[in-house]
Formats: structure tokens, sequence, C-alpha cells
């Protein structure tokens, strides 16, 4: 099987990692996924997936608060990361995770690519840009996704996309427009992984 044509719906949870000596073995390429709190990142991966609810959604920013490893068909991890912005957790906590996110980010030599899930509503945010800038600076793939596009008309969702795509300082063809509600580019950001993947 080819890395092409992954099954995204043989999918399992393998473990939480809160410390960097708990990732599992580097068996397979790794898609990482970040996004601010309540950026809709779990619903994306679950739609993805074809799951509804593999990763758990959560009303409350901060509540992944671990790295969390789902194998897809022994050929793949995807790894949810902990979000980042206005989590209502301890500044010790928010320090600790970002050193495992990190570490994690720039040690592992299985990362394929970092999905940056980002709300295609809204102006980018600076925490958006400080990771895209960081993610460049480091030589790290990523992929910019721009999601919640099923609450916008489809002129509306132009003209958001032009807007992120010049402050990111992207082409169209190099982001996927995504609604995890009505699966709208989920075949497009399947295409966009697997270039990742080759």
């Amino acid at each position: 099987m080819t890395n092409l044509h992954i099954n995204y719906s043989i999918i399992e949870f393998v473990k939480s990692v809160f410390k960097i000596e708990q990732l599992p073995e580097a068996d397979f390429p790794e898609i990482a996924f970040a996004g601010r709190s309540n950026v809709g990142k779990s619903s994306l991966i679950n739609k993805l997936v074809n799951r509804n609810k593999l990763v758990k959604v959560s009303g409350r920013p901060g509540k992944t608060q671990s790295l969390n490893f789902f194998n897809v068909n022994d050929s793949l991890y995807l790894v949810d990361l902990p979000g980042y912005g206005f989590a209502r957790v301890s500044k010790k906590l928010q320090d600790e995770w970002l050193e495992l996110i990190t570490n994690y980010l720039e040690t592992r030599e299985t990362l394929r690519c970092v999905v940056v899930v980002i709300d295609l509503r809204h102006e980018l945010k600076g925490q958006d840009r400080e990771l895209v800038d960081w993610l460049r600076l480091k030589g790290i793939p990523f992929l910019p996704v721009y999601t919640k596009r099923d609450k916008l008309t489809r002129g509306q969702q132009n003209q958001q996309a032009f807007l992120l795509d010049a402050a990111l300082g992207v082409a169209p063809g190099e982001r996927v427009l995504f609604s995890a509600k009505s699966g709208e580019g989920k075949e497009d950001l399947i295409t966009a992984l697997a270039g990742f993947l080759c």
C-alpha cells in the first residue's frame, strides 16, 4: 500500500504523551495538527477519519493537554497537539506544553508536516503568524487549513482566503479550505497530505 492511498477510516488511539520520553517508537511518518484553542482542530480530524468522537471535542479551551497519537492503518501517525491561545490554565502548565510541543516539532525525524488550522472567518491572529514564521525558520513543512468555510458565502470564502494567503505569504495551492460540518475540502486535504507523504 502506498502512502498516497491511506485509508484514514482505519484508525485507533495509541497514547497521550505528556513528556518527550513518552513518545511512541518512530515507526511511521507523522502528520501533526496545530491550532489555537477552539479553532475546530478536533472536529477537522474527526471529519478526516470519518469518526464523530475519536478526538474529543470540547467547548472549553485548553482541553487537550498532551500530544495525542493515533495510528492510521499501520502506515501513519496523526498527532493532535494542544491548542494554543486563551486556554484557561496556569502559566506553568502553558510553559510545559510549549516545551513539549517545541521539543517534539524540532526533534521528531518522522514528522512530515504540521497542519496549521486557522479560522477562515477572521483575520490572521498573531499566534498563528508566530507559529508559521517559526515553522518556516526551523524548515518544518506545514499546511495551512482554513476551516469553518461553511459559515461563509462562496464570495466571502474567496475574499477571506485571499487575505489570509497574503498575511501568511502562501499561494492558493499551498493551503486548503475546509468544513468539518459539510466535509467540503476533505478530498483536497487528503490530496495535500499525500504530497507530504510521498
